[in-house]
């Protein structure tokens, strides 16, 4: 019975500091203290190689530094550690997807397979899964048509979050119609999706129309002075 109790005395503690270096580490993160945080995190790391939330906040740091190979080898870690989380794979993809963008037309192309199939991977894991969507629809509205690039495709993932969400499907075919220069249509579009809830993205996105593109900063103005009415 000593035996045991000498035992928990050497390691709870040693399990406290751990623990401590993560919740550091963590709130360093969330106060935007990126370079403090992934100190902490890769000591942490260091002892905890497989520790799933490490990888993942470290794979932020990266992505957020634009450091696209550091975040993808994260990214990999995480999906290959854990192929049934969907979000791995969507995170996954969109550090390949930047890394693509910054990259030369023909290493880009060779990419864009890999791309497609971790959001895709993300859909088929997550059938609720809103981001993975959205990121397919701006691929299929960013690609050639040669190369893949369809708004038949990217309407179909519209379809599919309006189905999840009739605020999203609103904003999702508005931004599509938006990027075919469709305004009349896209403005429609996100009014509908105003008048559903207090969306700050349906207001910003429908201000942003108006301003940017249609050239009305007083219609902009004024959809964004709603926006905050709604709040009080």
């Amino acid at each position: 019975m000593k035996y045991y109790l000498v035992l928990l005395f050497i390691f709870i503690p040693l399990l406290a500091i751990c623990q401590s270096d993560f919740d550091k580490a963590e709130v360093l993160y969330k106060s935007n203290d990126l370079e403090h945080a992934q100190i902490l995190f890769e000591n942490f790391l260091l002892e905890n190689p497989n520790h799933l939330k490490t990888l993942e906040y470290l794979g932020d740091i990266e992505g957020q530094r634009k450091a696209w190979d550091k975040a993808i080898f994260y990214y990999q870690k995480l999906k290959n550690s854990k192929p049934t989380e969907a979000n791995y794979y969507y995170k996954y993809g969109g550090v390949l997807g930047m890394k693509a963008k910054e990259s030369n037309k023909f290493k880009a192309l060779g990419m864009i397979a890999d791309v497609k199939a971790a959001f895709e991977k993300a859909v088929v894991l997550n059938p609720k899964h809103i981001q993975a969507r959205w990121a397919l629809i701006e691929l299929y509205l960013q690609l050639p048509g040669i190369v893949g690039g369809s708004e038949k495709k990217a309407i179909r993932y519209a379809n599919e979050l309006s189905k999840i969400s009739v605020i999203e499907g609103y904003l999702a075919k508005g931004h599509i119609a938006e990027y075919f220069e469709k305004y009349a249509d896209a403005e429609k579009l996100y009014i509908k999706a105003v008048a559903i809830g207090k969306s700050k993205i349906a207001s910003q996105m429908l201000a942003n129309l108006y301003k940017n593109k249609m050239r009305q900063p007083e219609k902009s103005r004024l959809v964004l002075e709603e926006f905050e009415k709604r709040k009080i």
